[in-house]
């Protein structure tokens, strides 16, 4: 693995330059054609976002402010990582799929190909998430220094699903019913995460809401709120950290496992 793992690192050094540069085909890509361009990055999530905010405002008439904060803000924090994380779990997943012909036409190393559509989705997601700080100004809530930890949870989701990514893409170049799996368990992962509702105000059983806190997903949602809305440090809550961290290195373990023993098999798979 130590092996695979140089590899892996070198070939993302000798081509930092390719990686953005392909992130930014990548973007132009998904957008081509339409009249609209790169908009649809933004109006698609805000209508998602508008739907959301109806229903449960007044569809489920729960939409009640959270601690002084809109509801409307308080899940626009949550929902938006989740265009990004949503993505790598789709996207992500079928990313080599996707850009087989560099694998099989050219010599490419195959690990860039996810973390470069992990940042073409991560620039959207930062417009998106500028836009939500824009709107809790408006609303009158001054910046404070609590945000300064917002590049950190933007890192962390960053690295997460990168490694997801850098995994499943290979397990889902071998096997399409992987890729079919992944895709099934996402609208569970969305309804299970703490991303329209407070899973610290579960009033079941203490081990499913244990068991709901250990989602890096509700971290990550979690995390933002804290840092624009409930004023907490990631150090203060050092156990959902070591959750995560542990996340972290389940998810690195297996992209090196993957990655050993598939990519030589990949291109005769495709």
């Amino acid at each position: 693995m130590i092996r695979a793992m140089k590899e892996i690192v070198t070939d993302h050094i000798h081509n930092i330059t390719q990686i953005f540069k392909l992130a930014k085909a990548d973007l132009i890509k998904t957008y081509r054609g339409a009249a609209l361009g790169w908009w649809w990055a933004v109006i698609k999530p805000c209508m998602t976002l508008f739907t959301y905010w109806f229903a449960f405002s007044y569809g489920f008439r729960s939409g009640k402010p959270v601690e002084g904060v809109p509801f409307f803000l308080w899940m626009a924090v949550g929902i938006t990582p989740w265009f990004y994380m949503s993505e790598m779990l789709s996207q992500g997943t079928e990313s080599i799929r996707k850009y087989k012909y560099m694998v099989t036409k050219m010599k490419f190393p195959v690990s860039i190909i996810p973390t470069f559509v992990s940042v073409s989705k991560m620039m959207v997601n930062l417009v998106l998430f500028l836009i939500v700080m824009i709107l809790f100004w408006c609303w009158g809530f001054a910046p404070s220094i609590y945000y300064l930890q917002i590049p950190f949870y933007v890192l962390m989701s960053f690295l997460f699903f990168t490694l997801w990514a850098q995994f499943a893409s290979l397990m889902a170049a071998i096997s399409q019913d992987f890729a079919n799996l992944v895709k099934s368990f996402i609208t569970p992962i969305f309804w299970l995460s703490g991303i329209l509702w407070r899973t610290d105000n579960f009033t079941g059983s203490v081990w499913i809401r244990r068991f709901l806190n250990l989602n890096p997903v509700t971290f990550l949602t979690s995390g933002f709120r804290d840092a624009l809305i409930f004023n907490k440090w990631f150090w203060e809550t050092p156990k959902k950290c070591l959750y995560f961290a542990c996340w972290l290195v389940v998810l690195w373990v297996l992209s090196l496992w993957a990655y050993k023993r598939l990519r030589k098999d990949i291109p005769d798979v495709l």
